[in-house]
């Protein structure tokens, strides 16, 4: 294009003053600002540690050409703007600048509030850039904004503080390592020497950062192109609609092949054999995902950033506690990044079958697989998991269907995962290495599952409709034609009450008639052949009378379709009170079924044995029950040691979920939710409170005997271990025991 565009770049500084003066429009025919708060914080970052932000496309403006394209100030302008420039392609870019360094007293985008930008100065300087960049939309964030000190105590630099131009920078620089000088002498004179050196060092990182600050403010370059303001208003709309419809963009994984070739590694290579083993999961990432199975595994990170540290040869900074820095290789060479790729490349394979297994995670298609950016975390956990000693294995599988699922349900992996990837692989090594390391999530899932409302999912792909889809494949959902299971690559989610009865005009419902509630696991066959678009009090019926009422209800069942359920579906007429009343009652039975086999984690067990934990569950809230009668509302009867070993766990989970009721554990019934089978033991048969007791467990013997037989095989069950026949008998005849007198 001959003399019409004009290749050119603008410092940080100056751009943000064009902002400020309102220099940039925006036509009426771009989208509106869309980015989420973390998306400006990612450009700040990006900005900050002197990335490349992609160049703008701007068109020198007329009157005319903003009257032709009905121009408006960027999203929170206030004040008279003074346009000069049309921006074609930067608008999301520019507009979060002028949002974080000008800071309007506007909400942001979708949100009811003011979001505020901030760089923690400590995290800064200490190279712990994925911490040091931080927002605040709450009023701690404007009383920040307002006092100076209190930022400076924080170690908080307001990114407003730049957009306000002239002195104000360098002065907030000075002010903040003044303020730290004076703590230093202020230590120094009390003879404090540790609070003196920290002090000192928050002193030196202030001079660091402000040099840092300036040199980004006045040397970070901004690439541009400026199209005349003579061209034609037609072509310009067409250089527009080319960038928009044919621009690729340049990913991460593109990003590394480029940067291994020279060290002669063709990752596409690599890739192309990798392909043909993961192509059950539909996604364009699964190339990224294989890097980001590497990166957790060899450094627990796997944001772009910490990828370019998988370059063969390429030197990482490490901080030590001490504050000190080291240099660690990663990947010493090009046989050594195979090598970690292939190992990645296994563990998503190995993901992937589990995940798909019927008897596993049911995810029996692609289409219902709940989520496909928890794969590198889920991955990388598993292959983590297999270098465990072999006696810890078995737990640690428990442990992690357990964090799976309370993600699943807790939509955890719907918005930006990579930080959350990292931070749960790192809480589940933890929790594998110790019971007490308990994740928050666990916690929360626990919470919220009974909220829960599945009669609003309604579309496939969702985490919570495929969660419940998978958990009708595990629970071994058979055909209604044969009553066996199904081979599962035929299976589909077909509806109960059929579509057609939902969509006459004559029925008004006031749940979609697709929801989850109204689907389950069936062949196409079944539903062509036994539902043919009838209702359920013809065509169960009709079962029924073929195959006999006990068999069919065991089919239903197996649906978690309730004999309740079943009762509602068989009414006639069929009603649309009777379609509410039948998704109420199987929201409850799915709701019954999560708490069973997710949160209490029979999944893994045989229907014997998780029959047994259910008997065993029911022993150990009767004697709940009985220790707080005995006990009253007292509380501090209970043994000191008990009290003492309940209360930390009440600690524990009060500071992991503020949520939680303290109020609730002040109470005995409360208090012993937190006490385990030993020591409801402890409690009975205590010296001090067994005349309480004396009624029910006069033999001490023999009610120590029954506790260890009952303990042996709750533990057996509730841990994953194997239970012997031995074992299994002597627990029987201890819960057989229990029952009994319990009941008199």
């Amino acid at each position: 294009m001959k003399d019409v565009q004009k290749p050119d770049h603008v410092s940080l500084t100056t751009l943000i003053d064009r902002l400020r003066d309102g220099r940039y429009a925006i036509p009426d025919f771009q989208r509106d600002f869309e980015w989420k708060p973390w998306d400006i914080r990612e450009l700040m970052r990006s900005i900050f540690l002197d990335y490349y932000i992609g160049s703008l496309l701007l068109w020198k403006g007329t009157s005319e050409s903003f009257s032709a394209l009905a121009c408006e100030p960027l999203y929170g302008f206030k004040g008279d703007s003074d346009a000069s420039h049309i921006v074609l392609d930067g608008q999301q870019r520019l507009t979060a600048m002028y949002y974080a360094f000008v800071a309007p007293d506007v909400p942001a985008p979708s949100r009811q509030n003011r979001f505020l930008y901030f760089i923690r100065v400590d995290k800064f300087m200490e190279e712990a850039h994925d911490a040091a960049f931080d927002y605040d939309w709450t009023r701690r964030g404007e009383n920040l904004l307002r006092d100076r000190t209190a930022q400076f105590d924080a170690h908080m630099f307001p990114l407003a503080v730049v957009g306000q131009g002239g002195w104000e920078l360098p002065n907030w620089v000075q002010d903040y390592e003044k303020h730290w000088k004076a703590k230093e002498s202020a230590a120094r004179d009390v003879g404090d020497d540790a609070e003196s050196q920290l002090a000192g060092r928050h002193a030196e990182n202030a001079r660091a950062f402000g040099d840092h600050l300036k040199g980004i403010t006045q040397q970070y370059r901004i690439a541009y192109i400026e199209l005349d303001r003579d061209l034609e208003l037609d072509k310009v709309c067409d250089i527009f609609t080319q960038i928009n419809s044919r621009g690729i963009r340049l990913d991460v994984f593109d990003l590394i092949n480029a940067l291994l070739k020279p060290k002669g590694l063709q990752l596409k290579r690599l890739w192309r054999e990798a392909a043909r083993k993961l192509d059950f999961v539909e996604t364009e990432r699964m190339n990224v995902y294989i890097l980001q199975v590497m990166s957790i595994l060899r450094q627990a990170y796997c944001s772009p950033k910490y990828l370019y540290y998988l370059l063969p040869g390429q030197d990482k900074k490490v901080r030590e506690p001490d504050g000190s820095l080291r240099t660690e290789v990663l990947v010493p060479n090009t046989s050594a990044f195979e090598e970690h790729w292939r190992e990645a490349v296994d563990a998503l394979e190995r993901a992937i079958e589990l995940l798909r297994h019927p008897q596993e995670f049911g995810a029996i298609s692609s289409r219902y697989l709940p989520y496909v950016s928890i794969l590198p975390a889920f991955a990388a956990a598993q292959a983590w998991a297999r270098t465990l000693p072999a006696h810890r294995q078995l737990d640690a599988q428990r442990k992690l269907r357990h964090w799976y699922w309370a993600s699943v349900f807790t939509n955890r992996y719907s918005g930006s995962v990579e930080s959350t990837s990292a931070r749960d692989f790192l809480d589940l090594k933890s929790w594998f290495a110790n019971d007490a390391a308990e994740p928050a999530l666990i916690a929360e899932f626990k919470d919220r599952f009974r909220g829960l409302e599945f009669r609003r999912e309604t579309k496939r792909g969702t985490s919570v409709y495929n969660g419940v889809f998978n958990l009708l494949v595990l629970n071994g959902a058979r055909d209604w034609t044969a009553g066996t299971v199904p081979q599962y690559g035929d299976l589909d989610d077909h509806h109960i009450i059929p579509k057609g009865w939902g969509k006459d005009p004559h029925v008004t419902l006031d749940t979609s008639i697709d929801t989850i509630l109204n689907r389950t696991p069936l062949t196409a066959e079944t539903n062509r052949k036994v539902i043919r678009d009838r209702l359920p009090n013809e065509y169960l019926q009709e079962l029924m009378k073929e195959n006999g009422e006990v068999r069919v209800r065991a089919t239903l069942e197996s649906h978690l379709i309730s004999p309740h359920a079943l009762e509602i579906l068989l009414r006639e007429p069929f009603s649309p009170a009777d379609y509410e009343a039948f998704l109420a009652e199987r929201q409850r039975t799915l709701q019954e079924a999560i708490e069973d086999l997710l949160v209490k984690e029979r999944l893994g067990l045989s229907p014997g044995l998780r029959e047994l934990d259910t008997e065993i569950e029911a022993a150990e809230l009767a004697l709940r029950k009985l220790i707080c009668d005995a006990l009253g509302d007292d509380r501090t009867k209970l043994p000191p040691h008990v009290l003492q070993k309940v209360d930390e766990r009440i600690q524990a989970a009060l500071k992991k979920n503020p949520a939680l009721d303290a109020s609730h554990y002040t109470a005995v019934a409360g208090t012993l939710e937190y006490a385990d089978l030993r020591e409801l033991q402890a409690t009975i048969t205590n010296r001090g409170l067994k005349p309480l007791f004396l009624p029910q467990f006069s033999n001490a013997e023999l009610v120590v005997k029954r506790f260890d037989q009952l303990a042996e095989l709750r533990n057996g069950i509730r841990h994953s271990r194997t239970v012997d026949e031995v074992t299994r008998k002597e627990g029987e005849a201890a819960l057989l025991w229990f029952q009994q007198v319990l009941s008199g």
